[in-house]
C-alpha cells in the first residue's frame, strides 16, 4: 500500500509540474518555479520514505505515517487550489487519501487526518475563493467525513479477519508441525497412497520396519515395488474397502533379507472432499506384531501346561498304587524257593522298570505339583549360585565344565524351591546338551525399560539368562519345546523344560528361548520384581 502511495503522490506531483510546463506562455514564472519546486520537495520525501521502508527495511511507525498523510494533505491542496479550489476536477484525491489513510491507520488517526483535510479544503476555498459556494463546500467536506468513516469500518473488519485469518494460519501451521512431529516420532509405521497406487505420504518408522527407501518414490507407484518384500500387505494396499466400510485390519508379513516378521495393518479409506469422482486415497497404519504372537503363544502354551498338568496328576496317582503293589508281589514270587533261574530275570527285569516307571512317575506328580507355596524376598544369585554347585556334583557334569555366574544381586519376591528348580533344570539341560567341552553362562541382569517394551507385559523384572555351546535345539522340537515329553536329547523325559514354564509361569514371568544351529541354545526368563504389585495390576 506505501508503495501505491508514493507512486501516487509523485504522479500528481510530475503532471502540476507538467501541466505548468504546457502552459508555459500563459504561466507566469511564479506557477513554473512553484510546480518545480513541489516536485523536487515530492521526489526527495518520497525517495527518503521509501530508503527507510524499503530498504531498510524499517517498520513505518506512527509518527512516519502521520507524516506522510501531512505531506499528501499539503501536496494535494496545492493542486486542488492550482486547479480551480472547489471548481477542481481533482479535489476527489482528497477522497483517495482519506480512504488509504483508514486502511493504513487506527480509526483514531483516520478521524484526526480526515478533519486536516476538512480544515485544509476549507481554508482553500474560504480564503482563496471567497465568492464560492459555502453549501457546496460543506457537502464536500461531509463527503470526506462519510468516505473516512465508511472505509475506516471496513478497514477494521478486514484488519479483524485479517488477524483472525493469521491466527488460523498460525494454529493450523502448530497443528500440522505437532502433527509431523508425532508422525515421526510414532514407532508405527504410515503410509498413504492415492487412487492410482502413487505415494503420497510416509513416516521414518514405515521405512525402518520394511527396510525400503520409501521417500525416493514419493509421487511415483510404489505398490509393485512393496509386493517384493510384502506381497500381502501390497495387496491390501490394492484392494480399497468397498463402502460403507471405511476400514479393515488385515495380517501381512514382511520378507526381509535377514528375518521375516507379521504386520499388523490398518487399511482406512479416505474420501477425497469437493470431488466425488476422484478416486479415494488409501491410509495404511502398521506394526510389528512378532511380540504379540509371541506373548499369544506364550499364554496357549501355559494353558495347554496347565490342562496336561492336572491330567499328569490323575494318571500319577491312578498308575502309582498298582505299579507298588505289582512291584512288591514279584518281588515275593523271585524269592520263592521254587523260582526258576529264568523267572528270577524276569523278575528282576519286572522290578527294574516298574522303578523307572515309578521315577518317571514321580516326574509327573513333580510336574503338577508346580504351584508357589508362598512368597517372599528371594536373592535370585544365591540361588542361582546353590544350584550350580549342585549340577556341577551331577554325573552328566564332568569335571572339566564350564559354569560361569555373572552380575550382582538380584532381588524378588518369589517361592525359594521353584526358583531353585528354574536355574537347576535350565543349568542340567544346558550341560547335558552340551556333550563334550561344556561351557555355560548364566547371567542375571536387570533390564531397561525399553528392553522390555513390547517383549514381556512387565514394568519392573530381574532377567536370568542361560547359555550354552552345544549344538542348539532341533528344529523338529523347537516350536513344541515346552510341551511335556518333548526332548531334543536321547533318553530325556521330555519334563524339564515343561517344569520350568510352570514355574515361571507360577511368578508371573516370561521364558523366551533362541538357537542357531551350532551356535548352542540361549533361555531367558523375566521375573517381575514384585509379585504383590502384579497381583494389585
Amino acid at each position: 500500500m506505501l508503495r501505491w502511495v508514493y507512486i501516487g503522490r509523485l504522479s500528481v506531483a510530475s503532471a502540476l509540474y507538467l501541466a505548468a510546463v504546457l502552459k508555459y506562455r500563459v504561466a507566469t514564472s511564479l506557477d513554473l518555479l512553484l510546480a518545480s519546486g513541489l516536485v523536487v520537495v515530492t521526489l526527495g520525501i518520497t525517495l527518503a520514505s521509501f530508503w527507510h521502508t524499503h530498504v531498510r527495511g524499517r517498520e513505518p511507525g506512527r509518527t512516519f505515517r502521520y507524516l506522510q498523510a501531512v505531506y499528501d494533505v499539503a501536496l494535494i491542496t496545492v493542486v486542488v487550489h492550482v486547479t480551480g479550489g472547489p471548481d477542481s476536477d481533482l479535489a476527489g484525491l482528497y477522497v483517495l487519501l482519506v480512504a488509504v489513510t483508514a486502511v493504513l491507520m487506527t480509526p483514531t488517526s483516520t478521524a484526526l487526518v480526515t478533519g486536516l483535510v476538512s480544515l485544509a479544503y476549507l481554508g482553500d476555498v474560504v480564503l482563496g475563493f471567497p465568492e464560492s459556494s459555502t453549501h457546496s463546500t460543506l457537502i464536500q467536506v461531509a463527503v470526506f467525513a462519510l468516505v473516512a468513516g465508511v472505509t475506516a469500518y471496513l478497514a477494521s473488519r478486514v484488519s479483524l479477519m485479517g488477524a483472525e485469518r493469521e491466527a488460523l494460519a498460525g494454529e493450523l501451521r502448530q497443528v500440522r508441525l505437532e502433527a509431523g512431529d508425532v508422525l515421526r516420532q510414532l514407532r508405527s509405521g504410515v503410509l498413504t497412497v492415492d487412487g492410482g497406487g502413487r505415494l503420497l505420504f510416509n513416516n521414518p518408522a514405515a521405512e525402518e520396519l520394511l527396510g525400503f527407501p520409501l521417500s525416493r518414490w514419493t509421487g511415483r507407484p510404489v505398490v509393485t515395488a512393496l509386493a517384493r518384500v510384502a506381497p500381502d500387505f501390497a495387496a491390501a494396499l490394492s484392494t480399497i474397502p468397498p463402502p460403507p466400510v471405511r476400514s479393515q485390519r488385515v495380517e501381512a508379513e514382511v520378507r526381509l533379507p535377514d528375518r521375516a516378521f507379521p504386520i499388523g495393518v490398518t487399511i482406512t479409506r479416505l474420501e477425497p472432499a469437493g470431488d466425488p469422482a476422484a478416486m479415494p486415497r488409501i491410509t495404511a497404519i502398521f506394526t510389528d506384531i512378532s511380540n504379540t504372537k509371541r506373548l499369544e503363544q506364550l499364554r496357549l502354551r501355559a494353558e495347554r501346561l496347565e490342562g496336561v498338568a492336572e491330567l499328569s496328576a490323575s494318571l500319577a496317582h491312578e498308575i502309582k498304587n498298582p505299579l507298588a503293589s505289582i512291584r512288591s508281589a514279584v518281588e515275593q514270587l523271585a524269592r520263592t524257593a521254587l523260582a526258576h533261574p529264568d523267572e528270577q530275570f524276569l523278575a528282576s527285569l519286572i522290578v527294574r522298570e516298574s522303578d523307572r516307571l515309578s521315577r518317571l512317575l514321580t516326574e509327573f506328580l513333580d510336574f503338577s505339583r508346580v504351584r508357589a507355596t508362598q512368597y517372599r524376598e528371594v536373592d535370585l544369585a544365591e540361588v542361582a549360585a546353590t544350584a550350580i554347585r549342585l549340577v556341577r556334583a551331577h554325573p552328566d557334569c564332568g569335571g572339566d565344565a564350564e559354569i560361569e555366574l555373572t552380575g550382582g544381586p538380584a532381588v524378588l519376591e518369589g517361592d525359594e524351591d521353584l526358583l531353585h528348580r528354574v536355574v537347576w533344570n535350565l543349568v542340567l539341560n544346558a550341560v547335558q546338551a552340551a556333550g563334550g567341552a561344556v561351557r555355560v553362562q548364566v547371567r542375571l541382569w536387570r533390564p531397561a525399560a525399553h528392553e522390555l517394551s513390547g517383549v514381556v507385559p512387565i514394568d519392573a523384572a530381574v532377567a536370568l539368562t542361560v547359555a550354552d555351546n552345544g549344538p542348539g535345539i532341533p528344529e523338529s522340537v523347537r516350536g513344541r519345546l515346552f510341551q511335556p515329553f518333548v526332548s531334543g536329547r536321547a533318553g530325556g523325559s521330555g519334563l524339564g523344560l515343561a517344569i520350568v514354564q510352570r514355574a515361571v509361569e507360577a511368578h508371573r514371568g516370561v521364558v523366551l528361548h533362541e538357537s542357531a544351529p551350532g551356535h548352542g541354545a540361549t533361555f531367558t526368563i523375566y521375573f517381575p520384581t514384585s509379585q504383590r504389585r502384579e497381583e494389585a495390576a
